[in-house]
């Protein structure tokens, strides 16, 4: 947790608050499905909410944007996200029933007014975002054709809409074929620690 304030200083008592429950309410969730890995759990706000808000290193969403979190799983990266960004709405969606019951329940004991969760398959997801944000759950060519649908036209961030992923290794061969405009962050130039070291964010303009 202490990492968390050296990078994010400025946050609000309530936003502080709100990350020091991540960890009773995933250990207590974990004991009860399995969430997240026994090995990562102890690493809580280092491997799955620091390396989240690796996006809010990378953009500053203003207030008004409309993010989607798809294959969100235990609520990565849409649920320490939307701590931060307070002001920007989420929608955090995934397959898997019982893990948005987790999100849901994670999302009512933080009271995260700006939250909403789904079950659906992201590519039946049907509105419109600004945003489209993920952890690693698919190449970056099915993630494009899964979200195709989902920008706004408008823009309102400092930076065109688009699709926001975090990856990890070699990308090269994964996005050979990609051909709109995208970039890649190395996450250790945010984050200090081994295991930010091969970690990568990528953007995909979509608006």
């Amino acid at each position: 947790m202490d990492q968390i304030l050296n990078y994010f200083p400025d946050l609000a008592e309530n936003q502080i608050r709100q990350l020091r429950l991540l960890m009773p309410l995933y250990l207590d969730w974990n004991q009860k499905i399995n969430l997240i890995s026994r090995k990562d759990i102890d690493h809580l706000y280092e491997r799955h909410v620091l390396h989240s808000l690796s996006i809010a290193k990378f953009i500053k969403f203003v207030p008004g944007t409309k993010v989607l979190d798809i294959g969100t799983g235990g609520g990565f990266p849409g649920l320490p996200l939307a701590i931060i960004f307070p002001d920007v709405e989420f929608l955090l969606v995934d397959s898997i029933e019982k893990k948005i019951k987790v999100v849901d329940d994670i999302v009512s004991e933080l009271n995260l007014i700006n939250t909403k969760t789904m079950l659906s398959r992201a590519e039946n997801v049907n509105a419109k975002f600004d945003f489209v944000v993920c952890r690693a759950i698919a190449k970056i060519n099915k993630l494009l054709i899964w979200t195709k649908s989902a920008y706004h036209k408008n823009q309102i961030n400092s930076i065109p809409n688009g699709l926001i992923a975090l990856k990890g290794g070699d990308l090269e061969e994964e996005l050979a074929d990609i051909n709109d405009y995208y970039e890649i962050q190395n996450i250790a130039s945010y984050f200090d620690g081994v295991f930010f070291n091969t970690k990568k964010l990528v953007y995909v303009q979509m608006g």
